[in-house]
């Protein structure tokens, strides 16, 4: 029997429902993407919002505030290309830390005045769409209901921490963080017994930080970071001024280029050329460091098996000549390959491997000595207890999906996106997904994102989504939806990008493989020019594979 308390409770609610504001669209994530989604579809005049979890804006860069936290793009690819904004900013490091990150973002909101429309401490945790309305009811966890025309989603790539289901972990006395999930107030590492497990991009700058205060520091390697060298190093404001003369060919370039840097490769096979001309490239990018080495090597590196090892082995002779102990040089940077080199994203490093030459520094290979549990004094393996004072836990995420699928979103017919993508992300052009009309995610699945640093896919994934809105409302659209045969013809063109590359060798967030139980599959388009061709192709053509109604 429903009582009638229960029959006033649903009637209020959809009351609430009903009486809510009403907006062209709202956005979730104050990261790159949405605060340029709230600028550009302001500037056209749009009634738009924007709601974000954390209590500031800056996406990742609110999150990410643990020691040695900095981006891996170079400046001065990791920013906007608005000139009004480049123009008078300076940074005073090629690779920024996550404190420069956040002034940056402020500098931005205090130039564009965005904060006005921006809810922070808002966090999303349900939407539904209204099919006799064709507008989305959007719900937060403090009660706060909004109806919008369009659902925009920009959660970002790294967005829900992912983190083990060891034995005990809540029984650990002392103080225990993920990277993801970092105090705001900081935490010190001074004289403390500290673990880190995990060895991507947030165990090695841990791991870094760590080392220089920590008592002891135990890092828990389940497979060997691939990692290279970052080439850091300090700017002046007269060094920037002579760099921004440069700046319009650099933003140009990077929008034309394979991961939206201003980095060239080598179209030439790794095997038709000498070793000794091969060895003198690889030289150069090493010391021009971040991802040149990455991104600027020959043209099949990604895709021929001997044409990686090249790379893979020279980079081994390398590292493993900064490591004492051969033992450990076989464990950090073994003889043989992990896994090709490249298809797991590479990390940026500063001292990583000289870490492991320190006395008060040790490794241990979960492969070999896997973690039985965790007890209050620390990490148990099957070689003994490791005391600590400290675990880190940089786990990395529920990548690419994760932030997706973690709000409660139901599209036609009551269907929630988690179901809808529960034997694998199916999207049309990365943007969309058939039975959710008018909801549209941005450096999500199946678009270029991880393979892409965050504000090219932000300036050119977000024209595309300004122009498709401008176009519906210029033709009086209130409703576009991808149709289940475009989805699919997207997802298996990926899966046959997937099938061309090394990228399925490794067990990587880009494949969705670092996460137990989650379907496994290519997550990102690779290439940002050919996948902008298609995305502008598809709106020259009136959004075909979409039904606009």
């Amino acid at each position: 029997m429903v009582s009638m308390s229960s029959v006033q409770s649903s009637q209020t609610q959809k009351q609430k429902d009903d009486d809510a504001e009403v907006l062209d669209a709202l956005i979730v994530g104050a990261g790159f993407n949405g605060i340029y989604q709230l600028h550009r579809l302001r500037q056209e005049g749009f009634k738009v919002r924007l709601f974000e979890a954390g209590a500031d804006m800056g996406g990742i860069w609110y999150w990410n505030c643990y020691p040695g936290a900095r981006v891996d793009s170079h400046v001065p690819i990791y920013e906007f290309s608005i000139e009004e904004l480049w123009r008078d900013w300076n940074w005073t490091e090629r690779f920024p830390a996550w404190d420069e990150l956040r002034r940056y973002f402020h500098y931005v909101d205090k130039k564009l005045d965005l904060s006005r429309d921006i809810r922070f401490g808002t966090r999303v945790c349900a939407a539904e769409f209204d099919e006799a309305r064709d507008q989305w009811v959007i719900r937060t966890t403090d009660g706060a209901v909004v109806r919008a025309r369009f659902f925009i989603l920009c959660t970002g790539f790294a967005s829900k921490p992912y983190i083990p289901n060891y034995k005990g972990l809540e029984s650990f006395a002392g103080e225990s963080f993920h990277t993801g999930l970092w105090p705001q107030e900081g935490a010190s590492f001074t004289g403390k017994r500290v673990g880190v497990v995990g060895t991507g991009a947030s165990g090695v700058q841990v791991v870094q930080e760590a080392s220089k205060d920590a008592a002891h520091l135990t890092v828990f390697q389940r497979t060997p970071i691939l990692a290279l060298p970052m080439q850091q190093r300090k700017l002046d404001v007269e060094t920037q001024q002579r760099m921004k003369a440069d700046y319009p060919e650099i933003f140009r370039v990077r929008r034309e280029t394979f991961g939206g840097f201003d980095i060239l490769r080598d179209e030439r096979s790794a095997l038709e050329v000498p070793p000794e001309e091969r060895c003198a490239l690889y030289e150069r990018l090493w010391q021009k460091g971040g991802f040149h080495y990455w991104i600027g090597g020959f043209s099949d590196i990604l895709t021929n098996e001997e044409a990686n090892r090249t790379m893979y082995d020279f980079w081994r002779d390398k590292t493993r000549a900064r490591i004492k102990d051969p033992a450990l040089a076989d464990k950090l940077a073994p003889m043989e390959p992990p896994h090709p080199f490249g298809v797991k994203r590479p990390s940026l490093e500063q001292w990583y491997y000289e870490v492991f030459n320190q006395d008060n520094v040790s490794l241990i290979d979960v492969r070999e000595t896997p973690i039985a549990e965790i007890v209050p004094e620390g990490v148990r393996t099957a070689d003994g207890l490791v005391e600590l004072d400290m675990l880190v836990l940089a786990t990395g995420f529920d990548a690419v999906t994760g932030g997706l699928t973690q709000i409660d979103i139901r599209g036609t017919g009551g269907v929630t996106l988690k179901e809808r993508w529960t034997e694998g992300a199916r999207t049309y052009l990365g943007f969309a997904t058939s039975g959710f009309p008018n909801m549209l995610f941005l450096y999500g699945p199946q678009s270029p994102s991880g393979f892409c640093n965050g504000p090219t896919c932000a300036e050119l994934q977000g024209e595309w989504v300004v122009g498709c809105l401008k176009h519906m409302r210029e033709n009086n659209k209130r409703r576009i939806e991808a149709t289940a045969q475009a989805e699919e013809e997207w997802t298996q063109f990926l899966n046959a990008i997937a099938d061309m590359t090394l990228f399925p060798r490794a067990d990587s967030w880009y494949m969705g493989a670092n996460v137990p139980g989650k379907p496994r599959q290519l997550l990102n388009f690779p290439g940002v020019p050919m996948y902008m061709d298609r995305c502008n192709t598809v709106a020259a053509k009136d959004y075909e594979g979409f039904v606009l109604d």
